[in-house]
């Protein structure tokens, strides 16, 4: 029993340093894949496919994800190969900064697939193990505190990369791309040798893993579940219409410096920390649903305000805002996936809602970057007239599908009005303004 207890300390240890580790590799390489392919010259539908692509076949790894890890004979020997790889995988990427020629935009996008597809892997192993570790009455608690805490990580990352990008931007900006790229791989590489001390757990033979794909699809029509699919993968393609191209609007069209575009970067992220245990208290008074209905309703709207001002104080507000809309829907959108969701099912739905989602993800995106260029201009830019579409398809996606599904957990009935007043702080129903402060997230996982 103290052996056992003692393994459970010290992977939970690894897990974290692991998670410290992966949140620098994600601050200083995520946000700045667009930047880094607009470096090298890439075209507004090469963008599109950059970020489509990885998606799509990122969410489709994951149906392979329990064959796989049965071959490999357990998931701690699988997640230290996977991890590994995208170290190596992101050193390619760093390599990128100093080749001339036009394939190396294609080099990137072969690099950044792999890259997503190693991640897609990577998640349901990661996530199974965990569950295995943590007892259900402590998951709630753990990763809240471990969240909230890399999330913070994640923001100073990014904005040390944005530093590093304005300080080399005249001397050498393919350093400076090199620079953070390379950092990312150190990181990962460290991360896979905390992995490694973590202690396996034997994958139980379960009935779930039988239930298939097309099992699932074949639902549509009686399933709530799917039903929210649907709307959640509707609101991703529409909202990724327009997503990968904010940062191609800011960087070649309102000509920002990568300090700019850092700060307008950190701001949504800090933003949407902030605002977590906001929306998830709300949630656990009203339900997932009203607050997803809500906070997507707020997100339909960004892109079309994009088109108002090009204000930089007026766009840091509507970058907070933005943080706040979508941390309200990825957290009640997340929670409702563990609430209609069976546990022996969850790992399998879960794959089975990232495929669906990154199907339209990548759809979205590939859409956006061939309508970019061919739209006529509003208001002097054609991007805003994709901003502009964008909006319309999120509006016509929420009225139709948001109203299909339902809240399967006990909720207090409250009007749309006394819910919006609470959500923005003029009139709470779950407390005072002190609610506003960092505090574990009991009912996130």
């Amino acid at each position: 029993m103290k052996q056992r207890r003692f393994d459970l300390h010290g992977s939970l240890t690894a897990s974290f340093k692991d998670g410290i580790f992966a949140a620098v590799m994600l601050g200083v390489t995520e946000h700045y894949v667009v930047p880094f392919a607009l470096f090298m010259a890439a075209t507004v539908q090469q963008i599109g496919w950059i970020s489509a692509l990885p998606n799509l076949l990122g969410s489709i790894s994951q149906l392979f994800a329990v064959p796989l890890i049965r071959w490999l004979g357990g998931r701690l020997r699988f997640l230290v190969r996977a991890v590994f790889i995208q170290a190596v995988l992101l050193l390619g990427i760093a390599s990128l900064a100093w080749l001339d020629g036009s394939f190396r935009l294609q080099l990137l996008l072969l690099l950044l697939v792999l890259f997503t597809v190693s991640g897609g892997l990577i998640g349901p192993a990661w996530g199974s193990l965990m569950s295995d570790h943590i007892p259900i009455s402590r998951r709630g608690v753990y990763f809240g505190w471990r969240n909230r805490i890399l999330g913070m990580v994640t923001v100073l990352s990014m904005a040390g990369a944005g530093l590093i990008l304005y300080r080399t931007r005249e001397v050498s900006p393919a350093g400076g791309f090199f620079t953070i790229f390379l950092l990312g791989a150190a990181a990962r590489c460290v991360s896979s040798l905390y992995i490694a001390k973590m202690s396996d757990v034997p994958m139980k033979k379960n009935p779930a893993y039988d239930f298939t794909f097309w099992m699932f699809v074949a639902r549509f029509r009686e399933s709530n579940f799917v039903k929210f699919i649907a709307f959640v993968a509707t609101l991703t393609f529409s909202s990724y219409l327009s997503s990968p191209f904010f940062a191609v609007f800011m960087l070649r069209e309102l000509k920002f410096s990568y300090l700019t575009y850092m700060i307008f970067q950190t701001v949504s992220t800090v933003a949407a920390l902030i605002a977590l245990p906001w929306w998830g208290r709300h949630a656990d008074v009203v339900g997932n649903v009203r607050l997803l209905r809500l906070a997507g309703f707020m997100a339909t709207l960004i892109p079309c305000l994009w088109v108002v001002s090009h204000n930089l104080v007026y766009l840091t507000l509507l970058q907070l805002f933005a943080g706040f809309a979508w941390s309200g829907v990825t957290l009640s959108a997340t929670n409702f996936i563990y609430d209609a969701v069976t546990p022996q099912k969850r790992i399998r739905c879960i794959g089975y809602f990232n495929v669906i989602n990154g199907t339209a993800l990548f759809f979205g995106a590939a859409l956006g970057g061939f309508l970019a260029s061919r739209l006529p201009p509003l208001m002097g830019y054609s991007l805003h007239s994709l901003f502009a579409l964008s909006s319309l398809c999120r509006l016509v996606s929420y009225f139709a599908l948001s109203r299909r599904f339902q809240e399967v957990r006990s909720s207090r009935a409250v009007s749309s009005r006394e819910l919006f007043f609470s959500v923005v702080g003029i009139r709470p129903i779950v407390g005072g303004p002190h609610d506003w402060v960092f505090r574990p997230i009991r009912h996130r996982d």
